[in-house]
């Protein structure tokens, strides 16, 4: 392969030195065009000096006698973020997963939207980062915009789009605690005590309805979190062994309406079954009589899923899971009758599920694994406040042992 030099657009006489900064390019030969019978070339310019397209040359020449030449791509980052989501959606990933993804493409169209792939450098890209930091964005938000950027670059990569990925040594900017920061780390999640449980379940029972009363018992009682509890169906609830089977959760893409999608578990150790007490049996039960009744009365327009938690007053509604965005809402209205913390959420009733199973003597391994944990700081933190106590009970009766000395 034979390579060219050239000045393109210089303008000083032949032969003289340039002084009018005129860019330095190359053309190499590689062949014979079969379609056209012409010659077939490499070009590249924008060199300062000659010395430096040589170099870019004999880089390219060896690159193309070695067979690792890929020819860079025009394509925008746009044009390419779309083919890439398209591969995405059909590669088995959830649905609540494509449209985070879609809401980071989003972000990074900001800064990198008609820009060719090619062009994209590792400083351009470095910018964007630092500037979504300037804007305010959490170091966690940053982190997911990061991955699914680097995705796409792969898979350029992957293709022979581009021959390098810019996102590859990117820096993710640090959230800088503050003092505030700090000292709320200490806080421990809000849960109720064991009295407060008492007096929120009898107040529910009191004065709201049979699905009501069910959803908060099963909640405090098993500790499961509101997506796995809307997406049980009785097939999941074994009567006899008293156990329920956690296998999927409940997922509403829109984040309005009633609109919903069964989606397995966030992570392996979320799959599991659950022993259950007479108690949530015994409300089960009722519950699974009610719906029936309701079933035969409106069975032309009864939505029959078998979901366990479903709708029962809105006719336009009967048999659909109930929406998790109703149960706060739900929560914090028998809270208030009760004279309790307002601020507790349905998650809320997840934590008082750890501190009392921590009081009861549970180890945390059993803790986590009921809740479907395989590690989780807040459960962790819960338990260890738990124990304190107990720790310290431990310690006096020691003393108490040796005498006052």
């Amino acid at each position: 392969m034979k390579g060219h030099f050239y000045r393109k657009y210089c303008k000083c006489p032949k032969n003289r030195k340039c002084t009018c900064g005129a860019k330095w390019y190359f053309a190499i030969d590689i062949g014979i065009d079969p379609k056209t019978g012409k010659r077939k070339q490499k070009r590249k310019g924008g060199f300062a000096t000659r010395k430096e397209a040589e170099i870019a040359a004999a880089k390219l020449i060896q690159e193309l006698d070695g067979g690792t030449y890929v020819e860079e791509s025009i394509i925008t980052f746009r044009k390419f973020a779309e083919q890439w989501l398209e591969l995405y959606e059909v590669s088995g990933v959830k649905v609540s997963t494509i449209q985070i993804r879609r809401k980071e493409i989003k972000w990074l169209l900001n800064y990198l939207s008609e820009l060719r792939l090619r062009d994209i450098t590792p400083e351009r890209y470095q910018t964007a980062l630092l500037d979504l930091k300037k804007l305010g964005y959490a170091e966690q938000t940053i982190k997911g915009i990061h991955t699914t950027a680097r995705l796409i670059f792969q898979k350029a990569i992957e293709l022979g789009k581009i021959k390098k990925d810019p996102t590859e040594f990117a820096v993710i900017p640090k959230d800088k605690p503050t003092v505030e920061d700090i000292e709320s780390k200490k806080e421990i999640p809000k849960y109720l005590e064991r009295d407060e449980l008492i007096c929120f379940l009898d107040t529910v029972r009191t004065h709201g309805s049979q699905l009501e009363y069910t959803i908060f018992l099963t909640l405090a009682y098993t500790g499961l979190r509101g997506g796995e509890l809307l997406a049980l169906k009785w097939s999941d609830v074994d009567f006899d062994e008293q156990t329920i089977n956690i296998t999927k959760t409940i997922f509403y893409p829109s984040g309005v309406g009633d609109e919903h999608i069964l989606l397995t578990p966030k992570t392996e150790s979320s799959i599991r079954i659950i022993d259950i007490d007479k108690t949530v049996i015994t409300e089960l039960r009722k519950l699974r009589a009610l719906q029936n009744e309701i079933r035969m009365v409106y069975r032309n327009r009864y939505y029959d899923q078998n979901f366990i938690f479903a709708n029962l007053t809105k006719h336009h509604r009967l048999g659909h899971p109930l929406n998790i965005r109703s149960l706060p809402r739900t929560m914090r209205r028998y809270l208030r009758l009760a004279g309790l913390d307002e601020s507790l959420t349905p998650h809320s009733l997840r934590h008082t599920h750890t501190s009392l199973l921590a009081e009861a003597g549970a180890t945390l391994e059993e803790i986590m694994e009921r809740l479907g944990h395989h590690d989780d700081e807040t459960t962790r933190s819960v338990y260890l406040h738990i124990t304190k106590k107990r720790k310290k009970a431990v310690a006096q009766l020691f003393a108490n042992l040796m005498g006052n000395r």
